[in-house]
Formats: C-alpha cells, structure tokens, sequence
C-alpha cells in the first residue's frame, strides 16, 4: 500500500509520490502532473503512487496494473482505462468525465462519492467495488460481472446495467432515474437498505 508522507507545507494532504508537497501546495502543479503521468507511462506494473489531487485529461492508461494507488480528488477527463487491472485503489471523490474502462479488471476499489459522467465500463470486471454516495450520469456497464459492488446512496442518472451479473451488489438506498438492467441478474442483487431492529 502507499506510504502517505505528509505535505511539508503542514496541511495535513499527503504528499505527491517524489514531492514534498501535495498537489494543492505544489510549486509549478503542471510539472509535478506531467511528472505523474511519465511515472505511469514508464511502467506497466504501477505501485503506491499517490496522485491525490491532480488533474489527467486525455491520458491511457490502459493495459496497465495500478496495485495500492491513492487517486482521491483526482480529475480524468477523457482518459482510457482499457484492458487495465486496478486492485486496492482508492478514486475517493475524483471526478470521471468521459472516460472508458472497456474490458478492465476492478477490484477492491473505493469510489465513494465519485462523478462519474458519460463513462464505459463494457465487459468488465467489477468486483467488490465500493461507489456509495457517487453520482454516475449516463454510465454503461453492459456485460459486466459487479459482484458483491456496492452502489448504496448512489445517483444513477440514465445508466444500463445490461446483461451484468449482480449477484450480491447492492443498490439499497440508491436513487435511480432512467435505469435499466435488461438480462440482468437482478434477484440476485439487493435494492433496499436491510432494516436493524
């Protein structure tokens, strides 16, 4: 998992990978994303990399492994996650504008709170992936398996879960508009909050 190292400015954000400050106290922030991003581009397997705060537009990131990653807050705006394996990753609050994870391989991942926008997520794996409080607006997760995911106070706004397996993903507490789940397990899936007494 990534070490945080906190911000030398004393803010309390951890630092960027390499930096001694996060990204909102960062000298020349262009620098330190073009930094970043030659970080992922080097390598095919990424590990630990904390890029909290940052901005990638029209970056691939496909066909790559990212293990143990702090994403949170980031913004990805017309960026490509094809074919990649994230695992242990955290995109807490980030912000996806058009953005395709198309045939890639999820899990263990935290979302919570995320903007997901006119984003694909097609024959893809997305187990045990956590979106609660998101708000996904025309996303498509056609043919893919959300195994025990979890969509709980989730925003769904004109998404399709076509022909996915749901077994054990829960939508409870969800608000969906426009939501369609052709073909779709949905007696396997949970859509109300399980009431404690």
């Amino acid at each position: 998992m990534f070490t945080l190292l906190p911000c030398a400015a004393g803010c309390g954000l951890p630092a960027l990978t390499g930096a001694p400050t996060c990204a909102s106290h960062a000298a020349n922030l262009e620098a330190e994303t073009l930094r970043i991003t030659a970080l992922i581009e080097e390598s095919l397997a990424v590990r630990d990399l904390n890029a909290q705060g940052l901005r990638f537009e029209g970056i691939d990131f496909s066909r790559r492994e990212f293990l143990g990653c702090n994403f949170r807050d980031v913004v990805f705006s017309e960026c490509i996650f094809g074919e990649t394996a994230v695992h242990l990753c955290f995109f807490d609050f980030a912000s996806f504008e058009r953005c395709s994870f198309v045939k890639g391989n999820y899990h263990f991942i935290s979302a919570a709170g995320a903007l997901m926008n006119g984003c694909a997520f097609s024959n893809s794996d997305i187990v045990r992936v956590n979106f609660g409080g998101a708000e996904l607006r025309r996303c498509t997760f056609d043919s893919s398996d959300l195994y025990d995911s979890r969509f709980i106070g989730t925003r769904l706004q004109s998404c399709v879960f076509n022909d996915c397996n749901l077994t054990r993903t829960h939508f409870g507490g969800s608000i969906q508009e426009d939501v369609t789940f052709k073909a779709s397990n949905t007696a396997e899936a949970l859509f109300e909050l399980a009431q404690w007494e």
